[in-house]
């Protein structure tokens, strides 16, 4: 199963792919790969937990309940916009049915953050450059990049302004130390510019080995902070550059979830009998695709701009596909006065039986 180099333009035939803003869907697509298997070969099985998003290109895919067919996807068709069954743990196999397919893979974790940041980046940047007396540097493709880290994807939604916001800019010259091998840990880094080179000193070599080249989006320091550890390696500036770096503190208490009240279905039906309304805060693509019945579609970057439409008085119970994207919605309405709620899991944790509109 080979990887094959990935069309740009290909992605934005996708929902929710096509709402993305072109500079964050150019760095999906560097993520992202193209690859292609024979008939009768499975893409996932039933209960299988990969987190991984799937379209199909090319070709034909039979989803199997109990290794029955009950629904089959054909590439180019108005179903294969929108991922191929996307709930984890998967409810369906994906069985090759023609002599071949091909099919788009992307990390879901990846996918779902770069979602929430592509909603909500535009405002944070905004709201940085006006609030910061020492500018951030013009561009925000640092953030971008530091966002598709793995190491960021731990990090709640709703807290990511408020560490862009505690950050600090410290600029360097080359040759200059940045953290040294056995000292204690006390910042968070990203590089915004220059080059970095981490290097770990040995019994054997006290010139230190070189690990590795750090350029712009890369972050370090952050494992002394979590296991009160000692720096295991020392980073230096082989350029002129530019750091951000976030204070312990701040870094171990942004890594904890916000005070959001987080609720499962079954709750969420209680509170929807009292009057309370779903809120999807998907982009309208995968809302016209599916939705909760009765709930209305206020997609997350449009959040802030609806907010004289809404109802004060209402509770919302805010969903999208896994909860990030309304963990971060949810945030932003609590944080002006509504009461919103989270539904825990998203539609991924929500049986298909219970999806009542578009499915």
């Amino acid at each position: 199963m080979e990887s094959k180099p990935i069309d740009f333009g290909l992605l934005r035939s996708f929902s929710p792919l096509d709402g993305m803003k072109r500079e964050n869907l150019h760095s999906l697509a560097r993520k992202a790969q193209i690859r292609e298997l024979s008939m009768g070969r499975l893409l996932f099985k039933e209960g299988d937990n990969d987190k991984r998003t799937y379209y199909l290109l090319s070709g034909t895919v039979e989803l199997l309940l109990d290794g029955r067919p009950v629904l089959t996807l054909k590439g180019g068709s108005p179903e294969a916009k929108n991922p191929i069954g996307p709930s984890v743990p998967r409810r369906y196999s994906a069985r090759v049915a023609s002599d071949s397919v091909q099919f788009l893979s992307v990390d879901s974790d990846l996918l779902d953050m770069m979602l929430t940041w592509d909603q909500t980046g535009t405002y944070v940047v905004d709201e940085l450059h006006h609030s910061q007396d020492d500018h951030l540097p013009a561009t925000d493709d640092w953030m971008t990049t530091l966002l598709q880290s793995k190491a960021f994807h731990r990090i709640p939604p709703a807290n990511i302004q408020a560490i862009f916001m505690r950050m600090q800019r410290v600029d360097y010259q080359a040759g200059d130390i940045v953290i040294k091998q056995g000292d204690e840990g006390d910042y968070f880094y990203v590089v915004v510019k220059g080059t970095c080179l981490v290097t770990r000193e040995t019994p054997l070599n006290k010139e230190g080995i070189k690990l590795a080249e750090l350029t712009m989006g890369d972050t370090f320091g952050e494992e002394a902070l979590i296991s009160d550890a000692k720096r295991n390696a020392t980073v230096s500036m082989l350029t002129g550059g530019t750091l951000m770096r976030l204070a312990k503190d701040d870094f171990r208490t942004l890594l904890n979830e916000p005070m959001l009240e987080w609720i499962d279905y079954a709750q969420a039906l209680t509170i929807l009998a009292r009057g309370s309304k779903w809120m999807d805060v998907r982009l309208p693509s995968e809302f016209d695709s599916h939705h909760l019945e009765g709930a209305i579609n206020v997609p997350l970057y449009f959040i802030r701009l609806k907010m004289k439409t809404l109802d004060r008085d209402s509770h919302y119970i805010v969903y999208c596909d896994t909860g990030r994207r309304s963990s971060a919605a949810a945030y932003i309405l609590n944080e002006r006065g509504f009461r919103a709620s989270v539904l825990r899991g998203g539609l991924t944790a929500i049986e298909p039986k219970k999806k009542a509109v578009g499915e």
